[in-house]
């Protein structure tokens, strides 16, 4: 593997020494001042063995973090752990900004302040200034043809308002009750991953923000920050929901759930609509710094697939009901099954393995291409059981960009409505372009609700929406 004998890290390593170690028979890389040998996962690397022979020899952490998951080097043999990078021997050019991160930077700079941002679309253009190529790929990419991506925010332009008028509104309470957590909206923070792609302090901003602003978050099991990282700037009493990926090693997957509640978690949300991870081409043609020339021609599981791909290595593909009793057995904390998209899987859900809430969901249209909308299971699910959303918490996410949307998914029966693009967008200000979004989304959903003519969520029923035929404003 490598000439380093023993499994105990030595003290220090050269910069001379590690660049010596740039072949495929005994790689090294360099990660966060620490010398790593990656020999023994050039084959099982999820995104193969190009990405680490590019860096191989050299100091691979602005490349490594913002698409890694926390955890990820402690999987490593102990042996692969060669030392500590020696500062004094690291050239002085390999900690100076690159061109990109010198561009982003001015980009950034020359960013609006967030009070000056009015909606959230116009969030996501000004994040896509700053972004580079590959995290816009992947924060904004959508399956196959992104057919699905588009209903998810056309399906809300399908229902239209009932207002009414000569009531009082100038008090309007947005106070709401999630799966038994007080929340002062009806949205949560839907999880997403790799926050750090937008900027330096991840999932972090979004923690902040969140907490400060009393809603619910769910954090990614692929965020870029480490649960450690996370807690440590959560707020007394702010309430956390782990969103879980099951992992093929259901040891690995026992100890994680067993842990979330000793972690400070309120609830765990089982992602089911991603199986697979969906061809999301924007993504694999923009793959970015992590990438490279693959060994002997071979390909890993993810090279070439965009970083989607060499994220999902790890998951489950033949999760199945049954697992809903497996984590059950493993934990008292509620569950939420996120994913749902279609009347027969609620009941299932709600009925038969009796789950403490859903969430209708396609992932953000990054799955299956043509896979319905949100609203429209929400809306099938008001005619056809109607019983299932005043007896059950449902929840949905994908295509809001308005507190009108929020609003007319309530009506129908939701309990709650989450975002995971907008905020990553946000994020691209760090913590104060988070909180901006709450703020645009407090501002709409209040001015929306006295312009309906309600002053409470309670209010907001099915007689307060129709829906309207394509082509039609009547």
């Amino acid at each position: 593997m490598s000439e380093i004998a023993s499994d105990e890290p030595r003290g220090s390593v050269s910069f001379a020494e590690l660049q010596r170690h740039k072949n495929q028979s005994s790689p090294w890389i360099l990660i966060s001042g620490v010398v790593y040998d990656v020999t023994a996962i050039l084959s099982s690397h999820p995104g193969g063995a190009g990405p680490l022979l590019k860096h191989a020899g050299n100091d691979a952490t602005k490349a490594f973090m913002p698409i890694h998951p926390p955890g990820v080097l402690d999987a490593l043999p102990r042996s692969a752990r060669i030392g500590s990078i020696d500062p004094n021997t690291v050239p002085r050019t390999v900690s100076e900004p690159t061109a990109e991160e010198s561009q982003i930077a001015k980009a950034r700079a020359a960013l609006p302040p967030p009070r000056a941002v009015l909606n959230l679309r116009e969030m996501e253009e000004l994040a896509k200034s700053v972004l580079n190529e590959r995290s816009w790929a992947y924060y904004s990419a959508g399956g196959d043809d992104e057919m699905t991506f588009a209903a998810n925010r056309e399906s809300f332009s399908r229902f239209w308002f009932r207002p009414l008028v000569l009531n009082k509104v100038s008090k309007v309470s947005t106070e709401s009750i999630i799966l038994n957590m007080a929340s002062s909206l009806p949205i949560f923070v839907s999880p997403a991953a790799l926050a750090r792609l937008g900027h330096p302090d991840g999932e972090m901003n979004l923690v902040k923000a969140a907490g400060k602003a009393g809603i619910l978050q769910g954090i990614s099991n692929n965020s870029s920050c480490s649960i450690a990282e996370i807690m440590s700037v959560k707020q007394p009493g702010q309430h956390l929901i782990f969103q879980l990926y099951m992992n093929k090693d259901r040891v690995a997957a026992a100890k994680l759930i067993q842990g979330l509640e000793r972690d400070g978690f309120s609830a765990i949300m089982l992602t089911v609509d991603a199986a697979m991870p969906g061809k999301r081409e924007l993504d694999q043609r923009t793959k970015g710094d992590w990438n490279g020339p693959a060994a002997n021609g071979k390909q890993g599981t993810g090279e070439g697939k965009g970083i989607a791909h060499s994220m999902s290595g790890y998951q489950d593909p033949d999760v199945c009901w049954d697992d809903i009793l497996w984590i059950r057995s493993l934990t008292k904390l509620p569950l939420i099954i996120k994913g749902i998209q279609c009347i027969e899987d609620a009941e299932r859900a709600l009925e038969q393995y009796k789950v403490d809430g859903i969430v209708l969901s396609n992932h953000g249209g990054r799955e299956l291409d043509y896979a319905p909308a949100p609203m429209s299971v929400l809306y099938e699910m008001r005619q056809m059981r109607p019983d299932l959303l005043d007896k059950h918490q449902v929840l949905i996410d994908g295509g809001v960009t308005r507190g009108t949307d929020v609003l007319k998914a309530l009506c129908l029966g939701a309990r709650a409505v989450g975002l995971g693009r907008a905020f990553l967008y946000g994020n691209v200000w760090g913590e104060v372009g988070c909180t901006r979004v709450v703020e645009v989304l407090r501002e709409e959903i209040v001015l929306g609700m006295q312009l309906l003519g309600v002053t409470g969520l309670e209010q907001l029923t099915p007689e307060r929406v129709r829906y309207q035929f394509h082509g039609s404003r009547l």
